[in-house]
């Protein structure tokens, strides 16, 4: 699953990698390294165009935009539905009501430095939190579906990340990840016009995972009011007893 990521780039640098135009009458986001679900994040969508007397034109272009973490079908009765529905299962994009309609039109990319998960501690107690990051430094692409819910000044755009059977070193500590998308695959994912979700939900290829750290980080981030850039630094993780192999 994802249950909290990092996000820290600023919009005019998120823009530009992801050429997009930051949406109209939005505040900027500030750097968040403890993300969690019912924040406002960034996300980038390809938005239909429309002429002055709101016709679609037929073009389009990326846009980046600000959105509720947390996805609010159109149906739902109130928006409380969106805090369970913070992560959205591959296997089940196209069959889950919540999610088809989504999944065939308004996907979107969730821009991350990186995410953290959780492993059990062999040899003592309490979870090892774990910090997944690109070893250059770069920033990540998750697959994500967008909605909107509500009309006129109520209107509340929302979004979910899509999680993936984890792959190569990934399993270790955890059974899912975010299924994160090489740049190559971000046009695609993006196209108004193709629908076949099963194969553009393909699996996050090996050699993208092969280039992403797993570092150990402390407990804090398992607070949502701790934040902070500290919180992606290395901690040794809990040492095993002296006779017992390391979990890592």
């Amino acid at each position: 699953m994802c249950g909290r990521y990092a996000s820290s780039r600023r919009p005019e640098d998120l823009a530009a990698d992801f050429e997009a135009v930051p949406a109209p009458g939005q505040d900027p986001l500030g750097a968040d390294f403890n993300v969690a679900p019912t924040k406002d994040v960034y996300v980038v969508r390809q938005a239909r165009e429309r002429d002055a007397e709101g016709a679609p034109t037929g073009a389009s272009h990326r846009e980046l935009r600000v959105v509720r973490w947390g996805l609010v079908p159109s149906w739902a009765k109130d928006v409380s539905v969106g805090n369970r529905m913070l992560n959205a299962r591959v296997e089940s994009l196209t069959s889950k009501p919540a999610f088809s309609k989504a999944a065939r039109a308004r996907r979107c990319l969730v821009p991350a430095d990186g995410w953290y998960e959780w492993s059990p501690r062999e040899h003592a107690p309490g979870k090892q939190p774990w910090y997944i990051t690109p070893q250059d430094g770069g920033g990540l692409a998750f697959a994500g579906l967008w909605e909107v819910w509500g009309r006129g000044e109520d209107r509340l755009y929302s979004c979910t990340v899509v999680t993936a059977p984890a792959v190569g070193a990934l399993a270790t500590i955890h059974d899912r990840m975010p299924l994160v998308l090489p740049r190559e695959r971000w046009a695609d994912w993006l196209d108004l016009d193709r629908d076949d979700v099963e194969a553009l939900a393909a699996p996050t290829p090996p050699e993208l995972v092969e280039q992403l750290e797993i570092r150990p980080v402390g407990p804090a981030v398992g607070n949502v009011a701790h934040g902070g850039e500290q919180l992606t630094a290395w901690v040794d993780p809990v040492s095993a007893p002296a006779d017992q192999p390391a979990l890592f």
